[in-house]
């Protein structure tokens, strides 16, 4: 954005939402989503200078939390336009409190009071989950079953070309 440009309000923001398709509104979200987690990484790697006293990244840190949360308020706008129309969000909003992502902050929560929480998918039952429920392979269960594939080819154990 150049220097001389100012972002639309939200009022203009949520009057052009009005003519956008519904998969429109959903990219929108995504792409702001995105955006504020590439900000909360950003806030993360500034925070150690902040905390020594780098009066610059203090400053930074403090313009994305004023970012995010405008972001905040665009998605709770695209939010409303969607279930305006009559149709479910039907996508999971991450939310930002102090400058942390909702699931990384439950994360930390749950390391430092070392609680399990059932159903709640943490590193080891994601990967292992997702396989039932998604039909995909996490990246050891692909590299073990290409191996497999690959040694039963060089050992003749082929039945052809497969494509």
């Amino acid at each position: 954005m150049s220097a001389n440009a100012m972002p639309i309000s939200n009022d203009r923001f949520a009057e052009a939402l009005v003519d956008l398709p519904i998969g429109n509104l959903h990219a929108k979200a995504a792409e702001l989503r995105n955006s504020i987690a590439h900000l909360v990484r950003s806030n993360e790697q500034l925070q150690p200078f902040a905390e020594d006293g780098d009066r610059d990244c203090a400053d930074a840190i403090e313009e994305n939390g004023d970012v995010m949360d405008k972001m905040e308020a665009r998605i709770a706008l695209l939010k409303r336009e969607v279930e305006g129309r009559g149709l479910p969000w039907g996508e999971h909003v991450p939310t930002v409190v102090n400058g942390k992502l909702e699931a990384q902050r439950r994360e930390d929560q749950d390391h430092m009071d070392g609680v399990e929480h059932p159903g709640r998918d943490t590193p080891a039952t994601a990967s292992s989950s997702s396989r039932t429920q998604g039909g995909t392979l996490g990246d050891e269960e692909l590299s073990s079953s290409l191996r497999e594939r690959m040694d039963a080819d060089i050992q003749g154990n082929d039945d052809g070309v497969h494509l």
